[in-house]
């Protein structure tokens, strides 16, 4: 019995993984409850237009994320699960520029943690994933006719 080693490439997608959900829990912990508070983060939300209860639902989304992210628990379907919560942070910076320094935050970050969850969803699990997640099917499976040729 031969017992599979982890590649280079399933070290790279846990380092990803890993900080992309330490990434998620810091913006939800850190930011959203003990920097703004929830209620403050809550009157941003509704400040922009939107309903202040989506405030607590993305630190929901972010915290719970973050850590199946650490742990490994269905990787590539928590990345692209918490896309929604990138767009809408892209949406609320875009305004601001580029540089997420400048007043308000830029859009770049959010967006560059877009292209990270894409490549997470892309790459998989990693190594030492506690529940790893299938292969996404991006390409139709090979024909019975093709692969017997």
């Amino acid at each position: 019995m031969s017992h599979a080693y982890p590649s280079s490439s399933d070290y790279a997608a846990l380092l990803l993984r890993v900080s992309l959900g330490i990434m998620y829990i810091a913006h939800s912990v850190v930011l959203k409850w003990m920097t703004f508070t929830l209620a403050g983060t809550a009157q941003y939300f509704e400040s922009l237009g939107l309903p202040g209860a989506l405030a607590y639902a993305t630190f929901f989304a972010e915290f719970v994320g973050g850590v199946l992210l650490v742990l490994g628990v269905q990787s590539r379907w928590v990345a692209l699960s918490l896309l929604p919560v990138l767009f809408g942070a892209t949406w609320v910076h875009i305004g601001n520029g580029w540089v997420f320094s400048a007043e308000g935050g830029g859009w770049e970050y959010p967006l560059y943690l877009i292209v990270l969850s894409v490549a997470q969803a892309l790459l998989g699990d990693g190594a030492y994933a506690l529940k790893p997640s299938r292969p996404l099917a991006l390409a139709p499976a090979a024909s019975p006719l093709k692969a017997a040729a």
